[in-house]
């Protein structure tokens, strides 16, 4: 794509499952030439994680658009990996810890060989530690990170219900290459770039983490609501419809009693006058809303919230933010082809991309190999 950042940039990647894919998918995206080495005859894991779109996983799908892939044994034919990171700019692996090693694909090995290579590595908890070598699913690191304790209800934690651990790791990878690059056009040299999703989730528990290193108390699960901020959270109206709310301030908590609920005199209630009081006096604060509402159908609390200018939303169920209407009118959806035909695909948050197929397994394997055997200036 004439124009990409990443023009020109060569991206190899050893990689699976979530974290390294969805950090070299940015890459591609941004214009970079990204080869995606699999395991001859399986390839990815994540290709057989479901069938859910035409046959094909979801996760997959997903990511790694716009990638290359080629079938090779990393032992049988290590000669070939080292020729394609030759000609590489990034080398991307989410191998076990160790293992690169062993391989001969380790950071300081390759960097002694290719000293402008920028390699990254994403592991689950690191290359030392104790846990140094313990199993890393999403699952697990978002146990180990707090952030089940800190998700669901006050009855019952929960996982979050995306893989936040993997797309913290990719995104933290995703901007250290780009940093690495970045330096590498003043130094001349690579750099290499660690990322373990454990580092990666905790410093997205940082408020929870802060809170209870503060308070000596963990701030306690509260479901769709806030664990600090009352009200906060999913109201239902008496017509069944939820509306979501947020009150941020005193200015804004003045407005809404006043203009929304129409009771004036809960702004200065003891009980309400401050966020620290709200937030202790949630289940009384809850049914004064809830009180008000019962008598109002969804579109009248919307309606009352936006004269009122309090922020506001719809609570959606997936299948509602395929048409949403924003993604709609910015025109966000697109195709892109893969080996089962066209399959809808959203558009990246940076734009402009480039927005390639999905590719089988081992498609690109001939044409890899032949262009490793063109003369190269690099």
């Amino acid at each position: 794509m004439t124009g990409s950042p990443l023009d020109g940039i060569i991206v190899v990647a050893c990689e699976q499952a979530v974290a390294a894919p969805f950090a070299t998918r940015q890459l591609a995206e941004l214009g970079a030439r990204v080869i995606k080495v699999e395991r001859p005859g399986s390839g990815d894991f994540a290709r057989d994680y479901d069938t859910a779109v035409h046959g094909l996983s979801s996760h997959f799908v997903w990511l790694n658009r716009s990638k290359e892939s080629v079938a090779l044994d990393l032992k049988a034919e290590a000669d070939t990996v080292l020729r394609l990171l030759a000609r590489a700019d990034v080398f991307v692996q989410n191998f076990a810890p160790g293992a690169a090693e062993r391989l001969g694909l380790g950071a300081d090995a390759l960097r002694a060989r290719f000293p402008r290579l920028v390699t990254c590595s994403i592991s689950g908890y690191g290359p030392d530690g104790p846990y140094r070598d313990a199993k890393a699913y999403d699952l697990l690191v978002q146990a180990e990170t707090g952030v089940v304790a800190v998700t669901g209800t006050p009855d019952e934690p929960a996982k979050a219900g995306i893989p936040v651990a993997d797309i913290a790791a990719g995104m933290y990878a995703f901007s250290g290459i780009l940093a690495a690059l970045y330096e590498r056009e003043r130094t001349g040299r690579g750099r290499h770039v660690e990322i373990s999703m454990f580092d990666a989730l905790v410093e997205w528990m940082g408020f929870p983490l802060q809170y209870t290193a503060g308070s000596g108390s963990a701030p306690q699960r509260a479901g769709i609501s806030h664990a600090a901020i009352a009200p906060y959270g999913a109201f239902a109206a008496g017509d069944g419809g939820e509306v979501v709310l947020g009150i941020q301030n005193e200015r804004e908590w003045a407005a809404f009693c006043a203009q929304v609920l129409q009771r004036p005199e809960l702004a200065t209630d003891q009980r309400f006058a401050t966020g620290a009081a709200r937030l202790a006096n949630r289940p009384a604060l809850h049914a004064a809303i809830d009180a008000v509402f019962a008598q109002l159908t969804a579109a009248e609390v919307v309606a009352r919230l936006d004269a009122a200018r309090i922020a506001n939303a719809r609570r959606r169920e997936v299948e509602d933010v395929l048409d949403h209407p924003q993604l709609v009118a910015r025109e966000r959806w697109t195709e892109v082809d893969s080996p089962a035909g066209p399959v809808r695909s959203l558009r990246p948050p940076l734009e402009p991309a480039h927005l390639g197929p999905i590719p089988a397994l081992g498609e690109h394997t001939n044409a890899v190999r032949a262009w490793l055997d063109e003369p190269t200036s690099r």
